[in-house]
């Protein structure tokens, strides 16, 4: 017998490694985690994402295990990865559960073949010691950790390395003032027990973005799906005319599920048919994401160099398109949850080289503003914006608070 949980994470990762465009997020909410039970699904989820997280360390553990290099079969790798991440990683699960099911998992796959190898190389990595915090930046890639070593120092990239390596906090949008407060965003609460029930999770870094684009008449969400910002833009503008685009016809009819009354348009938003319309701009631009390895830790093993550069060039049309919909007095807000320049500074430098008329605004005043209203807690801009840190360019870095990495500029049309 093979525990169901260990069953269905062994069929997840190996989609994962055979398939890859497919994401974890998406499988760990397909029909056949959903028919677990909540004990095997909480394990499912914990078995893929720990592998997920820890990959690159696990794949060098296994290899240093190894009596001769050879190349694996994607079954027997899967196999030992999760097994190895049993073993290393999670002290509740005895390790003869972890290797005699591993092998099992092996035997069932028609790999009878490697059943040897596996056994071995399990028991020998069950006499290793356990896997540590020390080892976090090990389990990113060496060019990813060097960019941030070298764009921020070297204790924010520790700090960020080791936030990766947890399970992300669930916070919640809600007014509940018996969860745990946010860092930043009044209405933000982290769930330290329990489920959130029937309110919407989103992270606080995606919620402070969305508070910080602040009031408009007419708004226009350019980069709208998921539509989690969207609904705080809704909220906090119930009188304004709002206008949500995306170029996914399925993602914005599943928006228009949960945010009504607002105007949606299936539009490639490097295309925007206005021009001086609106008030208000929020363009969260798609990125590379490495400001949410946490909970998208796979990430992190496709990405390469080349992928920034593409990136900034299809955002610089989106933020180039975004200011021409933008009236004189209107404020842009444009962000992405990614921790690279060539995807954050430098896209708004180049934008404002060729869009003329526009500037960038400083953040403290702005955030000062909603402190005194009651959005963000007191204290949020000295937070974001120590003493003698440039202040037009708000960053969120996991590690240095509970959440997700965001970037944010905001732009005005003179």
């Amino acid at each position: 017998m093979i525990a169901p949980a260990r069953k269905a994470a062994f069929e997840l990762l190996l989609e994962l490694k055979r398939k890859p465009e497919s994401h974890s997020d998406v499988l760990l909410r397909s029909k056949r985690v959903e028919a677990l039970s909540p004990v095997d699904k909480n394990l499912t989820t914990a078995l893929v994402m720990g592998v997920l997280r820890w990959q690159l360390v696990l794949e060098q553990r296994i290899r240093e295990s190894l009596t001769r290099r050879s190349h694996l079969a994607d079954a027997v790798q899967v196999a030992l990865e999760l097994g190895s991440v049993q073993l290393l990683l999670m002290d509740r699960i005895p390790a003869h559960a972890a290797i005699n099911e591993s092998v099992e998992l092996i035997r069932q796959s028609g790999n009878e073949y490697a059943v040897g190898l596996v056994n071995a190389v399990l028991r020998k990595l069950a006499q290793t010691p356990k896997l540590n915090s020390d080892a976090a930046a090990n389990a990113h890639p060496s060019w990813m950790v060097d960019r941030w070593v070298a764009a921020f120092g070297r204790e924010i990239a520790d700090a960020i390395c080791r936030y990766d390596q947890q399970p992300p906090p669930q916070t919640i949008r809600s007014d509940a003032a018996e969860l745990e407060p946010g860092d930043f965003v009044v209405r933000a609460r982290r769930l330290v027990g329990g489920e959130a029930g029937h309110a919407r999770i989103q992270d606080e870094g995606s919620q402070l973005i969305a508070e910080l684009a602040g009031r408009g008449s007419n708004i226009l969400d350019c980069c709208a799906a998921p539509g989690g910002k969207t609904a705080i833009l809704a909220e906090r503008n119930p009188t304004a005319s709002i206008t949500a685009c995306d170029i996914s016809p399925a993602r914005l009819k599943a928006m228009q599920r949960t945010v009504q009354g607002i105007h949606y348009r299936v539009l490639d938003a490097t295309k925007l048919p206005w021009e001086r319309e609106f008030d208000l701009v929020l363009c969260d631009a798609p990125c590379s994401g490495t400001g949410t390895l946490a909970r998208n830790p796979e990430i992190r093993h496709r990405l390469t160099l080349q992928d920034f550069q593409r990136h900034h060039d299809r955002q610089v049309s989106l933020l180039g398109s975004a200011m021409r919909g933008l009236r004189e007095g209107g404020r842009l807000i444009y962000s992405t949850c990614s921790l690279e320049p060539e995807e954050n500074e430098t896209v708004v430098a180049e934008a404002l080289k060729r869009e003329t008329g526009f500037t960038l605004q400083p953040w403290p005043p702005q955030i000062h503003t909603l402190e005194d209203e009651g959005t963000l807690h007191p204290g949020t801009a000295n937070r974001l914006f120590p003493a003698g840190t440039p202040d037009h360019f708000l960053r969120t870095f996991p590690g240095q608070y509970e959440g997700d990495g965001f970037f944010a500029a905001c732009l005005t049309r003179q």
